[in-house]
């Protein structure tokens, strides 16, 4: 009984999809799904050339993320009254202390530094993501809960680059421009995180220099913030060109217009 009623209400739906085809003209084809608009050759290259830009990005927040050049903290370089000085230089995840030969410090320096010189160096990795215990640099103690939060910022930040360059890559393998918006959205929160995370590490840096003021220190940014920086700025660009490529209406296409088939 019940494989006759299915079998009814196919031949009926066949029947209702034949009539309206012949309404339309265009027989039972009139009842599929539109296909998806296909991108073309001129905005698959546009594409790629946006996502060689936004991995560009990722590199360089990779390399920012993996060094201990965020910060260089030097004492005075005749606070030992000897012929050494001492200074380290940290970033996310490991803490070096470094010792330099007074002799190899321009003499117009007056903090020890910086940390390309040769020396005997002593690193560590910090420990309040295993034991929760603080670091003590030049008697200086770490705010462990600002540090932490930069590096939940920064990982979190390169999480939204992967899955950016996941849908730019289903973008490209289905040739379809509707993963364009969500790639949009996590390299432009992705370059915002890992401003963000310079920030509140920043403010890490300046809670150690004021947890105690018995050792002056000089501190500044060194060349991995510079990484993340320009890093954090090619992912906006990139972005924002992954928004534009998205639009029905494409600006670029008044900057990269397709040649016409008479140019060819």
């Amino acid at each position: 009984m019940w494989s006759n009623f299915f079998l009814q209400q196919e031949d009926d739906g066949r029947v209702g999809t034949a009539a309206l085809g012949g309404v339309g003209g265009k027989g039972g084809r009139s009842g599929k799904r539109p296909k998806p608009p296909r991108m073309s050759d001129s905005q698959e290259g546009k594409i790629k050339l946006a996502f060689f830009v936004a991995l560009i990005g990722v590199t360089l927040t990779v390399l920012g993320m993996g060094t201990e050049f965020w910060v260089e903290l030097s004492q005075p370089k005749h606070s030992r009254n000897n012929q050494t000085c001492e200074m380290a230089h940290y970033g996310l995840w490991k803490l070096c202390v470094r010792t330099l030969w007074v002799s190899d410090i321009d003499p117009e320096r007056e903090s020890c530094g910086p940390a390309e010189l040769p020396g005997e160096s002593n690193c560590t990795y910090f420990k309040f993501y295993t034991s929760g215990e603080n670091a003590v640099i030049f008697k200086k103690t770490t705010e462990k809960r600002l540090h932490i939060a930069g590096a939940i910022l920064a990982l979190f930040s390169l999480f939204l680059m992967i899955m950016g360059s996941v849908c730019i890559t289903m973008s490209l393998s289905k040739s379809v421009p509707f993963f364009l918006k969500p790639a949009t959205i996590c390299f432009i929160f992705s370059g915002v995180l890992v401003f963000l995370s310079i920030i509140v590490f920043h403010q890490s840096v300046l809670a150690l220099l004021a947890s105690d003021h018995s050792i002056p220190l000089h501190h500044q940014l060194s060349w991995s913030v510079a990484c993340l920086g320009s890093a954090g700025a090619i992912l906006i660009f990139g972005g924002l060109i992954f928004l534009l490529l998205s639009l029905p209406y494409n600006p670029l296409e008044k900057c990269f217009p397709q040649q016409s088939s008479s140019d060819a």
